[in-house]
């Protein structure tokens, strides 16, 4: 109630802003900020879908008409609606976050001076992050944080290498962050959903004390918590403190470096997966500037999705390499790791240091180039773990080969690839020591064992398709609530705030299922492609040729209803904000439709000028053919000369213009 309150009186941002602030954005780097996406067709790109999971990419971003869609999951809209879903922001959160990428200056209406100042307000944390990331980082030279420049000079980083990472220090002070913040005008409030301080019997008081301090980013580079590193002897705190879970932070779907390396695994198609937030400096210093690194939990299925729509992992060309302990936490780690190995498209592999160093001791002992070398010299993750399940047993004793085998045959049954487990299969015969025929008995037990077991975990995760439920581009999904929709495409919402209208249905309710289309059928075919080019390129189609080809009538029911929604506004086709104008003015059922028609691929070959008015003309032509057709049946069915002459110069009206659109 609260936040709402203090929204209201901070004022509404003016409609002609937000629109402005969508017109200047370009979607695609706002979405590449979270998706590696590549080209998908003339002026699309693609990748994975950031909201479900799929192995092959069904998520294409039209950033000419600045609005996405996924052809698996039905996910769809403009770039108000991506950071609405992804980051689950509010609408206001979301417009002042691109007018600060953009150096736009908002207009509040209502009295309101600025943004909104809510305890909650995602906003307000992320600002009270990046004020604390200078904080700490400016104390990193002050006289009191000589255990810190200590602690970074011993593992051999200097104060460049700090700089880089933005590394600072945490003074040893019950709340001196709490007042520098407080002075900047943060409140209590705004510090606690943030998790910088901490709320105890003695009041509020700063969480991070006499530590190296780490700023942890999201991969857009926004500063959403910190690792903190104990120094002093007295400090009786867990060697690592992170930032508590928070509105920004959630840890489990949080990998150190990733803004850093984004990019570089994204060309490189390689990600390589650290322990710790030093491995992670030491790799990059090193030239191995794909490293990450988990945050306070071990690596799971949420940092999985993560890597993969950063990697784009559509393909078995990546590589994502581990790196573990050889000790016991180490060797719990790989197995965790190795039980996720199959949502990999990629090819999955460990590297493992010389006498177990792990990256930092390994430059810092022996250079960089001695942690390049232990990265190339990465084994496959199965040779790996068949290795390590081996090494248990006595090999020297019969009963010990037998069991070895045993332990390592369901490994290697879970090898989908037929080649590579019959590989394998001989891999654990040799190290076992055992006959190739009883290794292969044993796997193929497995296999009868395991099979069932597979197939319902993780062996989905291998299809050549989207992993989640595929429906295709018609179908129409929960895109969220619409009330009154304006002109502009956006809903009221109780505060009085605009919103995007997503066209989608209120929680509970039944989707209203629409005709589909079926692109067997020529006709229908051509509608698709006309409604495709007039809204992705209506500029090049011209109005005339629009106005006529609206005047078509269209045989699938839905692609109808979207021709009426253009031809109601087709004074507006070249205004920006075109396709928003028609989402909005068809009903909520169709907007879908509409979003997945502005975001579909174009073919690649050829002008897109020219194809959008080929496939334009054709429309006409076909509509002027039937015409000719049902006039060609009239004149045979009168005897009325007038009525004949009247028929025949409507043909021949038909046939001119027909000889027109062929440019003859």
């Amino acid at each position: 109630m609260r936040l709402t309150r203090i929204e209201s009186m901070a004022g509404r941002i003016r409609q002609s802003d937000i629109e402005e602030v969508k017109a200047r954005t370009n979607i695609g780097d706002v979405i590449g900020d979270y998706v590696s996406l590549k080209t998908g067709g003339v002026g699309a790109l693609k990748g994975l879908c950031p909201f479900h999971d799929e192995k092959s990419p069904s998520f294409y971003v039209r950033p000419g008409v600045g609005r996405y869609h996924c052809f698996g999951c039905g996910e769809g809209g403009d770039v108000y609606e991506f950071l609405l879903k992804m980051d689950h922001v509010s609408f206001t959160d979301a417009v002042e976050r691109l007018a600060g990428r953009i150096g736009y200056q908002l207009h509040y209406e209502e009295g309101g001076g600025g943004p909104s100042e809510g305890s909650g307000n995602r906003a307000r944390i992320l600002a009270a992050n990046a004020a604390a990331e200078e904080f700490f980082r400016d104390r990193l030279s002050a006289p009191d944080a000589d255990p810190g420049r200590r602690f970074l000079g011993e593992r051999g980083f200097d104060s460049a290498s700090a700089a880089h990472f933005g590394v600072g220090f945490a003074p040893k002070s019950w709340d001196e962050l709490t007042k520098h913040l407080r002075g900047k005008g943060y409140t209590q409030d705004e510090l606690l959903a943030a998790g910088l301080v901490t709320q105890g019997d003695r009041g509020v008081y700063d969480r991070f004390r006499g530590r190296l301090i780490w700023p942890i980013r999201d991969v857009t580079g926004q500063t959403i918590g910190f690792g903190a590193r104990r120094l002093l002897e007295d400090d009786k705190g867990p060697k690592y403190l992170n930032t508590p879970e928070t509105p920004v932070y959630k840890k489990a779907q949080v990998l150190y470096g990733l803004d850093l390396a984004k990019r570089d695994i994204s060309q490189k198609d390689q990600v390589v997966v650290v322990e710790g937030y030093t491995d992670v400096m030491a790799c990059h210093l090193a030239g191995v500037t794909t490293a990450v690194a988990t945050c306070g939990t071990s690596f799971g299925v949420d940092h999985i999705k993560v890597i993969r729509r950063v990697m784009g992992d559509d393909n078995s060309q990546g590589s994502v390499i581990f790196t573990f302990d050889p000790d016991a936490a180490g060797q719990k780690a790989a197995t965790r790791a190795f039980k996720e190995e199959q949502r990999f498209s990629a090819q999955t592999y460990v590297a493992v240091g010389p006498d177990g160093l792990d990256p930092c001791d390994l430059r810092l002992t022996k250079g960089d180039d001695a942690v390049r070398r232990m990265i190339d010299a990465r084994k496959p993750m199965y040779e790996f773990m068949i290795r390590q399940v081996v090494e248990r047993f006595d090999l020297d004793s019969v009963e010990g080969r037998a069991a070895a085998v045993r332990a390592g045959a369901p490994i290697v049954a879970n090898i989908r690839d037929p080649a590579a487990q019959s590989g394998y299969t001989r891999e654990l015969a040799r190290l076992s020591g055992a006959e190739l025929q009883d290794a292969t008995r044993a796997v193929r037990a497995a296999q009868r064992t395991t099979g069932s077991q597979r197939g319902s975990s993780h062996g989905e995760q291998r299809s050549s398709g989207p992993a989640g439920r595929s429906s295709g581009p018609g179908d129409q999904r929960n895109a969220g609530p619409g009330d009154q929709r304006s002109s502009a495409g956006y809903a009221s919402r109780d505060d009085g705030r605009a919103r995007p209208d997503s066209g989608g249905f209120q929680p509970g309710e039944r989707p209203q299922r629409l005709p589909q289309a079926d692109l067997t059928d020529p006709t229908q075919r051509t509608e698709r492609e006309s409604l495709m080019v007039l809204l992705q390129l209506p500029g090049e189609v011209g109005a005339d040729r629009a106005a006529r080809a609206v005047q078509v009538p269209f045989t699938n029911p839905t692609h109808a209803v979207v021709r009426d929604a253009i031809a109601s506004r087709l004074d507006t086709m070249n205004q920006p904000g075109w396709v928003d104008r028609i989402v909005a003015e068809v009903p909520q059922a169709y907007a879908p439709t509409v979003n997945a028609l502005a975001v579909a691929a174009l073919p690649q070959e050829g002008e897109p000028g020219r194809y959008a008015r080929s496939i334009v003309d054709g429309l006409i032509d076909r509509d002027l053919l039937r015409e000719k057709a049902e006039l060609t049946s009239r004149l045979g069915r009168t005897e009325d000369p007038e009525l004949r002459r009247q028929i025949s110069l409507a043909m021949v009206a038909i046939e001119s213009e027909r000889r027109r659109l062929r440019g003859e």
